[in-house]
């Protein structure tokens, strides 16, 4: 499917700075799954229930990412909570993947096609941050009037995981890389595509992970 320079590899070629901010974010907590089918990049995941921090803005992916992680962060960090209700002092420490999802898609993940550019252009773009597992709804702090506080079930996802700074055509390629996966396997979606970002900014753009990911009905 020539995904192969995605995939893996260039750890070599970060600075030492950005080796020890990889060692350190990579140990933070992610989202509890068991893998069902591992091919290559390509995995078929059944997901355990998560609790998600999101927020929607309009615009593009690139223009709306960075202003929805910092909305997410200053509630996280504690810098915008309410005063009222429980918890407001509480930490909440930060977890990985970030996970962006264009929220007016109407059309299923494309197959075996190309992927149009509208999926990654203008829209409406809904952020959510993975909440600790140690948390429920009642122990989170209450978050301000834009941040919503939603509880995600157990669901079957299909990923590809590829590394690099994940511009806009590298995400059409492992979509549709991912779409035709998924055919291969006799899988059906049931939901929209899903980015999943797991590093932070200063890490070099071969040492970050990445995954495109889609839910399927289970079998």
């Amino acid at each position: 499917m020539g995904i192969g320079k995605w995939i893996a590899g260039g750890a070599g070629l970060a600075a030492a700075g950005g080796a020890v901010a990889y060692a350190q974010y990579r140990d933070i907590e992610k989202p509890a799954y068991e893998v069902v089918i591992a091919d290559d990049a390509f995995e078929l995941r059944q997901y355990e229930p998560m609790i998600v921090a999101e927020v929607t803005h309009a615009g593009t992916r690139r223009d709306t990412s960075g202003k929805s992680f910092r909305r997410l962060a200053a509630y996280i960090f504690g810098n915008d909570r309410p005063d009222a209700g429980p918890n407001q002092g509480e930490e909440i420490a930060m977890t990985a993947p970030v996970m962006s999802e264009r929220v007016d898609q109407n059309e299923p993940i494309a197959m075996t096609s190309p992927v149009v550019s509208e999926r990654t252009g203008e829209g409406e773009w809904r952020t959510r941050f993975v909440m600790p597992s140690k948390f429920t709804m009642e122990t989170l702090p209450t978050p301000p009037s834009d941040i919503t506080l939603t509880e995600v079930p157990g669901r079957r996802m299909a990923a590809v995981q590829f590394n690099g700074n994940a511009p806009t055509s590298d995400l059409a390629k492992m979509e549709a890389a991912l779409g035709q996966w998924i055919e291969a396997q006799g899988l059906t979606p049931v939901g929209s595509v899903e980015y999943a970002f797991y590093d932070a900014p200063m890490i070099p753009g071969p040492m970050r992970r990445n995954e495109v990911m889609v839910e399927v009905a289970a079998r």
